[in-house]
């Protein structure tokens, strides 16, 4: 599908269409590891988008490469943060664009141990994504304000958002996001000192990850449990 988009974007001459390509095919090349191949993605869609005086796209471009910056430590993350917020600021369209920024925002201040900050910018992007009905999306907001509530130590509030991760990702039948929501109810019952809670959890886990075919993130899962 991507392939065809970007095919379309140079038969139509279609500037706008190939930027978003450009930083879609970005987080594909990121997410199987090809990190210098993902950036050089962004830069290019940013160099097109400044070239056609988009500064929309140029702001969300900005916001890809600060993600890039901030995930490989190469910029601070309080930068990153007052980055991304300069560039949300410049996106005026496109809320889903505007969750994103908010997304990485929250990372920003969760690594700089700021997470109550971290959780109302993740409330702020969960709002949108309810808002649009993108609910693996607002799946993904709950997992990441449970992380941020159990590094700050608040055991039952990780796991109550955590629930929530499971009652849509269950809607959306996202089963790796199950999976993953079921391990991270393992380490937060762990924490809180609920060992029979933690086991079930990671046994939850690890079948849904086997099911899956994946069977080393099942025996993970599993090894979590003492």
């Amino acid at each position: 599908m991507l392939v065809d988009a970007q095919r379309l974007a140079v038969i139509t001459d279609n500037p706008s269409l190939r930027i978003r390509c450009a930083l879609s095919l970005g987080n594909v090349l990121f997410a199987l590891g090809y990190q210098e191949e993902a950036s050089l993605e962004w830069n290019a869609a940013l160099a097109e988008a400044q070239s056609e005086g988009n500064s929309e796209l140029e702001a969300v471009s900005r916001i890809h490469i600060a993600r890039f910056n901030l995930m490989t430590g190469i910029t601070p993350a309080a930068t990153v943060r007052d980055e991304i917020t300069e560039a949300i600021n410049a996106i005026k369209s496109d809320e889903l664009y505007v969750a994103f920024g908010l997304m990485i925002a929250g990372l920003a201040e969760n690594k700089l141990g700021n997470y109550g900050e971290a959780e109302t910018l993740l409330k702020r992007c969960l709002a949108i994504h309810e808002k649009k009905r993108s609910l693996e999306q607002a799946a993904y907001d709950w997992f990441l304000i449970a992380s941020f509530r159990s590094m700050a130590g608040n055991y039952a509030s990780a796991a109550e958002a955590l629930t929530q991760a499971v009652l849509l990702d269950r809607q959306v039948e996202n089963s790796y996001g199950l999976a993953t929501d079921w391990r991270a109810l393992g380490d937060v019952y762990k924490k809180a000192g609920n060992p029979e809670e933690s086991r079930a959890a990671y046994l939850r886990a690890s079948r849904i990850f086997r099911a899956l075919g994946n069977e080393p993130a099942a025996q993970e899962a599993e090894s979590r449990i003492n």
